[in-house]
């Protein structure tokens, strides 16, 4: 009973944890075109870039170590 408990709060948070990666994922992407395509773009505004990918890059890290997979379906 303990042990389903365990497997059913696993596969919880790792749809949590995809789920964020996929928002944070296209959150640095648009930030990165933005960056791109900006003319002169600030150093706050770069900043705000790299911090997005940092963060993605954290989850994805994450995602690998629990060795969490995307099943389509």
């Amino acid at each position: 009973m303990l042990f389903s408990r365990k497997k059913r709060l696993r596969k919880e948070f790792d749809e949590k944890l995809l789920v964020q990666l996929d928002e944070l994922k296209a959150d640095w992407s648009n930030q990165r075109n933005l960056v791109e395509k900006s003319f002169d773009p600030s150093d706050e505004f770069i900043a705000e870039a790299k911090l997005a990918e940092a963060k993605y890059f954290y989850l994805f890290k994450e995602a690998k170590e629990r060795k969490v997979r995307l099943i389509v379906k």
